[in-house]
């Protein structure tokens, strides 16, 4: 009995049995006692996630101990059933759908009711602009690039079309299916390369494990919904390789180019990982069928189909989504230039957990996960070199996800670059799926040939490594609420500020352009519907906050501003008050002092209500609003001084 059934492979395919058949009596008791158990342990375990976010709220520092509880009180039952050797398919299946459920809930109690997260605010209002004007590939104010990627937005927007809810509530709807559809696909992929269910719920719980799954690829993102269709499409491929020539063959070869172009319609990073991993995969095919141990079919049908799928992306970035390669080159070149800093002077290097809240063994399990991994790879290469079970595709895929998991540990020399960080956590989503599905065979070997107190060591080393994972990958501003602090992606936002939004919008109109910082600019350019800007080298607009009182504007900045229309001023004067949390007050690659004092002075944030070319319209105390009155100046001429504009 298996979680799916294999498609016969150009050869005779002897397929080993997951388990043996049990009697009916016995299944039956069986689902009764893992559903009351898991039922049980659920409540349990919500009970405690909710805990934890109330005691995050008043700051009492046993949040970490109540969520790891609540997630442990559920994991480890739903291990235990899913490993068990009389666990049929359904089971499993069943199982596995509860897990997935239950492991959404830590980000769906942490925003239940709107966008928290950075890019959220930017989805967010991508799918709603969708809903209210039913055009695709609108500019994104807050991320550039999010328009040319509707797959997510366009998803959202017509449930919520369709069923009347809010498009945070379409988000949700979407987002929890795409979850189970990853945690489902990592076990039907498993299943493709091992043919064992056992096996395959196990890859599935090792996955489940890396930093981006409880958090990251939870939220409204467009990978959250892209690492679902690159895991199927994935195991559409292997399909593919091992139908039989004719119909099964084009059926599932037709089905893998279309989730590809899915896939690079939703998110330009997956798309690219996907590339990636299928060029691996023709690769280790390549160099098998050199050998004459490999069908050539298996080996055409994997550079046929991924040389479908590298034109797809290939023409979707060059044609729909030009802006892709501007937008990622800044990120991956400071990341290099910071790299070589460390090689050389020791520059540019951050230190782990600088600063944090996180418990002492939080810390130590985010080191200790990053050591098992490193053993279990070495074991699983091990063992891969000395049994060769499997047919080619199986075989195949097993190499494949082998190079694919060894490449986690390179990302380790980005996350000790500031702007490496970002990408190195996005790519863990990808390169742990190579290391669970190479490592799951592994896990049950140990559980079927280890003493009686194997499964208790492994479940412990489940629990470490889920913790330690998710702490090196999420702060704990990400994973719990907590007092407003000014400079955080998720708690930065007051109501003041949404106020101050709402009333530019109900009083002047939406789609303005604003010049405002990063965190005024997220509820500006997503609640208010406005246009915000927040600097960058060629539009230097945060050059207004920098100017001193009494010193001139750049020229060409003022023209830019004027030419493009630009006509409202937002500032935020905490700026002058706070360091922010991330160390960013406008973007990543601005020109301010970061240390530990406040990079402005109240006066270079006030000097706007004595300029003539500014006029103060809204002030609430902490945020200001100015409209800009260009045409009182002379050409060439922007004084911050009273009375000098012109002169």
């Amino acid at each position: 009995m298996t979680l799916t059934r294999p498609v016969a492979d150009d050869r005779t395919v002897a397929s080993t049995p997951s388990s043996p058949e049990v009697p009916a009596t016995a299944s039956r008791r069986a689902a009764v006692l893992c559903a009351g158990s898991l039922v049980v342990a659920g409540g349990a375990g919500a009970a405690l996630l909710v805990a934890a976010n109330r005691a995050a709220e008043w700051d009492t520092g046993q949040q970490f101990a109540f969520f790891w509880a609540g997630m442990l009180i559920f994991t480890l039952p739903a291990v235990f059933w899913l490993v068990r050797r009389g666990s049929g398919a359904r089971l499993r299946v069943a199982v596995l759908t509860a897990y997935a459920g239950f492991t959404y809930l830590p980000k769906l109690l942490r925003t239940p009711d709107g966008p928290l997260y950075h890019d959220e605010f930017a989805h967010w209002r991508q799918a709603r602009e969708i809903l209210l004007d039913g055009r695709l590939f609108e500019q994104n104010p807050i991320v550039k690039v999010v328009g040319d990627f509707p797959g997510l937005h366009s998803s959202v927007a017509a449930v919520s079309g369709l069923t009347g809810v809010s498009i945070w509530h379409g988000a949700l709807f979407v987002l929890i299916l795409a979850h189970l559809l990853v945690v489902l696909g990592v076990a039907a992929l498993a299943q493709e390369i091992w043919h064992d269910a056992r096996i395959a719920a196990v890859a599935t719980i090792i996955y489940s494990l890396n930093s981006s799954f409880l958090f990251f690829d939870t939220q409204f993102g467009y990978e959250s919904l892209a690492i679902a269709l690159l895991v199927w499409t994935l195991v559409a491929l292997h399909r593919a390789m091992r139908g039989p020539a004719g119909r099964a063959r084009l059926g599932w070869s037709a089905v893998t180019v279309m989730l590809s172009a899915a896939t690079i319609a939703t998110h330009h990073l997956t798309a690219l990982g996907l590339l990636g991993v299928m060029l691996i995969l023709c690769a280790v095919a390549t160099a098998r069928a050199l050998r004459r141990i490999n069908p050539r079919a298996v080996t055409w049908t994997a550079w046929g189909l991924t040389a479908a799928a590298a034109v797809l992306v290939v023409a979707y970035l060059a044609v729909v989504a030009p802006r892709t390669a501007g937008y990622l080159d800044p990120y991956l070149a400071r990341a290099l230039d910071q790299i070589a800093g460390m090689a050389g002077t020791g520059g540019g290097s951050r230190t782990l957990f600088r600063e944090s809240v996180a418990p002492w063994w939080e810390r130590y399990a985010a080191f200790g996960a990053q050591g098992f991994a490193g053993i279990a790879m070495a074991t699983a290469a091990w063992r891969l070199r000395r049994r060769r079970e499997g047919d080619a595709v199986s075989r195949n895929g097993a190499l494949a996800m082998l190079v694919l998991g060894s490449l986690y540990f390179p990302a380790a020399l980005l996350i000790l670059t500031p702007s490496g960080a970002e990408g190195a956590r996005r790519t863990w989503a990808f390169s742990y799926l190579g290391i669970a599905l190479v490592v799951a065979p592994v896990v049950v070997w140990l559980l079927d040939r280890g003493r009686r107190w194997s499964g208790g060591v492994l479940l412990t080393v489940c629990a470490v490594v889920m913790v330690g994972n998710t702490a090196a990958g999420m702060n704990p501003s990400y994973r719990f609420p907590g007092p407003p602090v000014f400079g955080s992606d998720t708690r930065s936002s007051i109501p003041e500020v949404s106020a101050a939004s709402a009333w530019l919008r109900s009083t002047q109109g939406r789609d303005l352009r604003i010049v405002a910082d990063r965190y005024s600019g997220l509820i500006f350019g997503s609640f208010g519907g406005q246009q915000p800007v927040t600097g960058s080298v060629s539009f230097p607009t945060y050059e207004l906050y920098l100017a001193q009182p009494g010193r001139d504007i750049s020229p060409r900045l003022i023209e830019q501003l004027s030419s493009w229309r630009f006509t409202y001023l937002v500032v935020d004067r905490r700026m002058a008050r706070e360091v922010p949390e991330i160390q960013i007050y406008f973007e990543t690659n601005e020109p301010v002092p970061h240390s530990d004092r406040p990079a402005f002075t109240l006066g270079q944030l006030t000097k706007f209500d004595r300029t003539p070319w500014t006029i103060k319209i809204y002030d609430s105390g902490n945020i200001a609003i100015y409209r800009f009155d260009f045409a009182s100046l002379q050409p060439g001429k922007a004084s911050l001084q009273p009375g000098k504009a012109g002169r």
